[in-house]
């Protein structure tokens, strides 16, 4: 029997697709040509454009498709398309234009298509924001001592290996210990970069949907969401899994708004709780931003004091305690510290990043 895919049947659906790859394709035309000229192909091609129509309103994004393809890729590393892949390099290599292969590779995978796209969505773990969060901790560290750290949203657990991650901060110093993952963040403005690893006692992951690396496919899958043109990224992201399946990671199912109060109260018989979110809360409601705070505040009237250090988005997550005003929507990263002590909160805006951790302008004390 013959599989034969459905095809939308709503032009005007279709064509709003279109745009979204035609946007997608001006805005990335710099900084990851390889998607860039992919997706303008796919603007192109309607069949192709209105494969989106198949996943869920909130994930009909040209990310969800170029993942759900990567995936297959990073499976078949012998396709014609695989060569194309700048993170898949290798001496035969395929240059020129990468589309027809595209659109035959989509069209010979059509099944699997139809399969992925209503049920995946975009998940990423990016190690490189532990940077961020570094000198944050090793500030908290000087005031209460070891930390417990909670990462909410955390995905696969991999930012929960911070003490097993080497660091450069240029200028500022670094904290080296031989690990087999290194991460650079260019600064400016006085960073209090700690001489070593920041002390922590204990490192709880929570997340609707963690990724389980001992599982192939699920750890193909975070491979899968990295950007090919980001070959840096992608091969760091692969030893951080390595790392992760040698040390371990709890990461424990989850709603952030509401079982962080257990966590919290779980974990302060080890450590100070100090909570870190990084690109978690845009995608939480406004009511449920809100909400995470409550819950924190209810935590903290009961005589538990806590700390939470985010990087987020201004314009995205305005309702966030300490975040900057947003002026626009490419504002970059706000890193924040919310304390709760004694019962009551206090939040300093600390600096200004890139979204993944490349660079940081200390604002803070």
């Amino acid at each position: 029997m013959n599989y034969v895919p459905a095809v939308p049947d709503a032009s005007s659906d279709i064509a709003a697709c279109q745009k979204l790859f035609h946007d997608f394709a001006r805005q990335t035309a710099n900084g990851t040509p390889f998607y860039s000229r992919l997706a303008a192909g796919i603007a192109s091609d309607e069949s192709l454009a209105g494969l989106l129509l198949k996943a869920p309103p909130a994930q009909r994004l040209p990310v969800l498709l170029f993942a759900c393809v990567h995936w297959l890729v990073l499976g078949e590393p012998d396709a014609q398309l695989a060569r194309f892949y700048p993170n898949l390099a290798r001496e035969d290599g395929a240059t020129g234009d990468p589309f027809p292969a595209f659109a035959a590779f989509c069209a010979s995978h059509a099944r699997d298509l139809d399969e992925m796209l209503p049920k995946r969505r975009t998940q990423t773990n990016e190690i490189g924001r532990t940077s961020l969060f570094v000198p944050a901790f090793g500030l908290l560290e000087r005031e209460v001592g070891a930390l417990a750290h909670v990462d909410v949203g955390a995905s696969a657990g991999l930012n929960l290996l911070l003490p097993h991650y080497d660091f450069t901060y240029d200028p500022g110093g670094a904290i080296a210990s031989g690990s087999t993952v290194r991460l650079v963040c260019a600064t400016r403005g006085d960073v209090p970069v700690p001489s070593s690893h920041p002390s922590i006692a204990t490192a709880v992951g929570i997340d609707p949907s963690p990724i389980d690396l001992d599982d192939v496919d699920q750890a193909r899958w975070l491979e899968a969401c990295v950007w090919p043109d980001q070959v840096e990224r992608f091969e760091r992201l692969r030893s951080a899994i390595d790392l992760a399946r040698a040390v371990g990671v709890d990461v424990r199912t989850g709603d952030a708004v509401n079982d962080v109060a257990a966590i919290v109260t779980d974990v302060v018989s080890v450590g100070h709780a100090t909570l870190t979110t990084s690109w978690v809360m845009n995608y939480l409601a406004a009511d449920e931003r809100r909400a995470f705070v409550a819950a924190l505040d209810e935590v903290a009237a009961t005589g538990t004091d806590c700390s939470w250090v985010y990087a987020e988005s201004p314009a995205l997550c305005p309702e966030l305690p300490g975040i900057p005003p947003a002026t626009d929507s490419d504002q970059p990263t706000a890193v924040v510290a919310v304390h709760w002590r004694g019962g009551r909160r206090r939040a300093e805006h600390l600096a200004n990043a890139h979204p993944h951790g490349a660079w940081m302008h200390w604002v803070g004390r």
